[in-house]
């Protein structure tokens, strides 16, 4: 089993805005170190494991180009504030309970998240390759006590229903 916190890259796309296509939230990818992992441990034995945490008031969107400064701003104030209250749960994590090979570099992952103060079972199909783990999986957002929102003037409107991707590259 390997530990990590500064030894890894992290980057995770939401998809579920209705006029914003998607919105990234990245650490170290692209030369950004915004969403530090706070804590990881990955085992790749016959017994494969995978535990993370995530400091959510760290969590910053990446510039877009199709919304001005202030509706980023608002975008930005909104995630921590209303959607995740990042000051009241300041920490997102994962950890497997079972993962099934599916074929060569790929995995049925699944485990428990915990977002917003509470945790629920999810499945994340998850591949590896060219140096990183890609996955994704779709969580709604009220079984997590979080209530939708519409931001920058009703510009982005946000589905219960969000689709995850996330890439985790391990560094040696």
């Amino acid at each position: 089993m390997s530990n990590w916190k500064s030894h890894a890259r992290f980057a995770l796309r939401v998809t579920g805005f209705l006029l914003a296509a998607s919105l990234w939230f990245v650490s170290v990818d692209r030369g950004i170190d915004t969403a530090p992992f706070a804590e990881g441990s990955f085992n790749d034995s016959d017994l494969p494991q995978v535990a993370f945490t995530v400091d959510a008031r760290k969590l910053m969107l990446v510039e877009d180009s199709k919304l001005s400064a202030e509706q980023q701003a608002e975008i930005q104030h909104t995630m921590h504030a209303k959607v995740l209250q990042s000051e009241s749960y300041p920490l997102i994590s994962f950890h497997s309970t079972k993962i099934e090979k599916t074929a060569v570099n790929h995995w049925l992952v699944t485990g428990e998240l915990t977002l917003h103060g509470q945790s629920r079972p999810i499945r994340a199909d998850v591949h590896y390759a060219e140096g990183a783990y890609t996955g994704r999986s779709t969580i709604k957002q009220t079984c997590f006590g979080i209530h939708p929102v519409s931001v920058a003037g009703g510009i982005v409107k946000v589905k219960n229903e969000l689709e995850i991707e996330f890439i985790v590259v391990l560094i040696p």
